[in-house]
């Protein structure tokens, strides 16, 4: 791409996660980091260093006005996403939003609404949805590998906290902006699962029953206000069906998608990006019992296979999904096409949280 269309991109928020965003960012051609920008001044300067990036500011106005980005990533907490996406959006940016979206489900559909208003793009970093394997079930979805539409869908959705540093700091810090999330931990953590079903759910609104509670090893550190195990049943007008779980000590960790039509399914494995084709018949007499072993095993080569394509061409680093979506993302500004993610789909999930939230905040008191 010539460099005069490539876009100029801003970052707000120089944590962690503005890590990982840089790193994708800087195997997209089109796309020029020319600022960053943190309220501790000194964590833009370093992220700057690191990086190269020109500019660094403590101010969003400033940068802006100094800078004139194309788009704005905002990587901060979930609570400053609505004020600095809808500064970023009145001063003319594209805006990139880190997951969860919003707080909720009526500042999503006022971050979007002002979008349309302005003429500018919005998105949500539900990067997930753009790994290989996901990309290659959407595919087949959309070609008629179901027989039909999703009649019922299984999320499993699991997070260590015994390893991460992230969820040692939260446990640690009473005051931690966390806790101040309406779910809390689960508020930060579960957007990537939700936003798979819904990306399959027909209608716009869906019945959502919720339950959750801390589990036992959180209680046994006297940790209460937490709670770290989701079992969510979503049930929409068309009686289209999901079961999501969320677990922080199931053993082995899951992160796995299952979905099925009227005539076959499929299920994939986000970590080991693989992904099987559900047999809608079964073979005849004995057949059954010695077949899809083989068929089942023909495929797990086949997912080996394309896994070694994708590594050696230099397309499977550990968090592509973050690089095809911005990539997208870009590319819808550049050819004024619609953004990568659905805004009924952002609504949606923002739509099913609000309610899981509702339900056991209800719980809880």
């Amino acid at each position: 791409m010539r460099n005069k269309d490539a876009l100029k991109v801003a970052l707000v928020g120089c944590g962690k996660v503005a890590d990982e965003h840089l790193i994708a960012m800087q195997r997209i051609p089109h796309c020029r980091v020319i600022a960053a920008c943190d309220r501790e001044v000194l964590m833009a300067r370093q992220l700057c260093e690191r990086y190269e990036i020109p500019r660094s500011f403590g101010d969003v106005t400033e940068m802006i006005g100094q800078c004139c980005p194309d788009v704005v990533h905002i990587t901060t907490p979930p609570e400053s996403h609505l004020p600095i996406a809808k500064l970023c959006l009145n001063l003319g940016c594209h805006v990139y939003v880190e997951k969860p979206f919003t707080l909720n489900l009526p500042e999503a559909e006022e971050l979007i609404s002002l979008a349309d208003q302005k003429g500018r793009k919005v998105t949500v970093g539900h990067n997930l949805q753009f790994s290989p394997v996901a990309r290659r079930m959407r595919r087949l979805v959309r070609e008629g590998g179901l027989g039909g539409a999703p009649l019922h869908m299984e999320r499993y959705y699991c997070y260590n906290l015994a390893n991460p540093q992230y969820a040692k700091v939260v446990l640690a810090d009473k005051e931690h902006w966390v806790r101040r999330l309406p779910g809390k931990l689960l508020h930060n953590i579960i957007s990537h699962g939700i936003a798979r079903i819904a990306e399959f759910l027909t209608g716009d609104t869906s019945q959502v029953f919720a339950h959750a509670f801390s589990s036992p090893l959180l209680r046994s550190m006297g940790e209460d206000d937490i709670l770290d195990e989701l079992r969510v049943i979503i049930s929409e007008e068309r009686r289209t069906t999901a079961y999501f779980t969320f677990s922080s000590q199931m053993r082995p960790s899951l992160n796995h998608f299952r979905i099925y039509g009227p005539k076959s399914g499929l299920f994939f494995d986000e970590d080991e990006q693989s992904l099987i084709q559900l047999r809608g018949k079964r073979f005849k007499s004995y057949a059954e019992k010695f077949l899809p072993p083989l068929v089942l095993a023909k495929q797990h080569v086949g997912n080996l296979l394309t896994n070694a394509r994708f590594f050696l061409a230099n397309d499977f680093h550990m968090n592509s999904g973050m690089k095809h979506l911005i990539e997208s993302f870009h590319q819808s500004i550049l050819d004024n096409t619609p953004a990568p993610i659905p805004y009924r789909e952002i609504l949606l999930t923002a739509r099913i949280m609000d309610s899981i939230f509702e339900q056991i905040g209800a719980k809880r008191q």
